[in-house]
């Protein structure tokens, strides 16, 4: 078992040390006021000078974090240091106060829940066996509970063995649930951070046109005003002179920058026309050419059903997405990809058939979430973790689609059937 992999140590993990400093003082300061009841309002009795002892020293580390630490992020490694000494703490003033049948006990899980959420599992797992063997040991060794001596009651060995259990079960499910959690949203974070980056491109290209049509009028101006000047000093010294080849050179360079700003601009137009308004059929064309001349696949557009000509603004999260999805189609099918194409009043449709091997069905429940990799043979090799898919359904669904996977195509492999309600076509494009 690779170690990195469990304790994560490739990964940059911190806590922030706002956030463990305040947890500190609202466990110091309960503390405090929980001991100072029991002693003094309930007149239990128990050693609080050693107390209070112990809960000065988390004082003072808590004083040297907040003020002596400079970082505003504290390393997994620190972080585990701190958490390891409040669970000492904890235990000896547990232990102090009548050890696991004290009701307080239940806040030893309390470091190893806050390790899983922000930490890594290593360090999880070292605070949830320290908890766990504290626990046991507070279980046996221990004073009695305040007040409970004055009574001659004891607490069964039963309960105490199934209040130590219960605890162990809490720190186990709650500990597995913030590891799930910080995964699941460090997960979408990073996929969520690739989604923007790809737009950004996206939006990068399609505006570079722009600014090439902007310099092409810009430098139009000064360039023709060169090539008027070098023309008449040409007039002006005749054939004769030594600078008329420098000048003849200069005319016809100007001659060719003008020419190529021409171009620019002209190709710039014609973009722009493209770029504002373009029919479904168009896009899927245009996709689907790239991805025949790529793959060499039988592709065929069908779009008899496609009344509804809507034009839509060419931008940059439809074609990720539908490239996305035309992409794998591609990929996985033998040989022969469908698509359909229909709209009408109230909804626009698109399908992509393919005769590939379908979704496992390992992962068809979850498709469109990120990180996930099927044990299917049958895509092994040419699937990857499902990053694709979720940053296309997610372009798609910000242009109000909705996305729904299935193998029930008629070519016999995936279906991905995408649909807009005409409404929000209008809205979002």
């Amino acid at each position: 078992m690779n170690l990195s992999n469990i304790f994560r140590l490739e990964e940059n993990l911190h806590l922030d040390k706002k956030t463990l400093v305040i947890l500190r003082w609202i466990a110091i300061t309960g503390q405090l006021i929980a001991l100072n009841l029991v002693f003094f309002i309930l007149e239990l009795k128990f050693p609080i000078l050693f107390a209070h002892f112990i809960i000065l020293i988390g004082f003072l580390t808590n004083l040297f974090l907040q003020f002596k630490v400079k970082t505003t992020q504290i390393k997994d490694f620190n972080s585990s240091f701190y958490l390891i000494y409040d669970l000492i703490q904890l235990s000896l003033l547990l232990y102090l106060t009548g050890g696991i049948s004290n009701p307080f006990s239940i806040l030893m899980i309390v470091p190893a829940i806050v390790s899983s959420t922000f930490l890594s599992m290593g360090t999880t797992l070292i605070l949830g066996v320290l908890t766990i063997f504290f626990l046991f040991l507070l279980s046996i060794f221990h004073y009695p509970l305040p007040g409970i001596h004055e009574y001659g009651f004891t607490f069964p060995k039963y309960y105490l063995t199934g209040f130590f259990i219960a605890i162990i079960i809490g720190l186990i499910f709650l500990s597995y649930f913030g590891i799930r959690f910080a995964g699941e949203t460090k997960k979408r974070s990073e996929a969520i951070s690739k989604l923007q980056e790809i737009i950004a491109k996206e939006s990068e290209l399609s505006s570079l046109g722009g600014q090439a049509a902007a310099a092409a009028h810009s430098l139009g101006t000064p360039l023709t005003t060169i090539s008027v000047i070098s023309k008449e000093l040409r007039k002006e010294i005749g054939k004769d002179s030594k600078h008329t080849k420098d000048l003849d050179l200069l005319i016809s360079q100007t001659k060719r920058c003008s020419e190529i700003l021409r171009q620019i601009s002209r190709k710039e137009i014609a973009e722009d026309k493209f770029f504002s308004k373009i029919s479904f059929e168009d896009l899927l064309e245009e996709i689907i050419k790239s991805f025949q001349e790529s793959y060499g696949k039988t592709f065929e557009l069908i779009t008899s059903d496609d009344n509804n000509k809507l034009l839509i603004s060419k931008i940059p999260e439809t074609i990720f997405g539908l490239r996305n999805f035309l992409g794998n189609a591609a990929k996985f099918s033998k040989n022969n990809v469908k698509v359909n194409l229909s709209s009408n009043n109230q909804k626009v449709q698109i399908e992509i058939l393919d005769d590939g091997p379908g979704f496992p069905d390992d992962v068809i429940q979850i498709l469109g979430d990120p990180y996930i990799k099927s044990k299917s043979s049958a895509v092994k090799g040419k699937s990857g973790l499902g990053l694709g898919t979720f940053l296309g359904k997610t372009l798609l669904e910000k242009q109000g689609a909705k996305i729904l996977f299935d193998n029930k195509s008629l070519l016999g492999g995936a279906q991905v059937r995408i649909s807009w309600d005409i409404s929000n076509l209008k809205s979002n494009f």
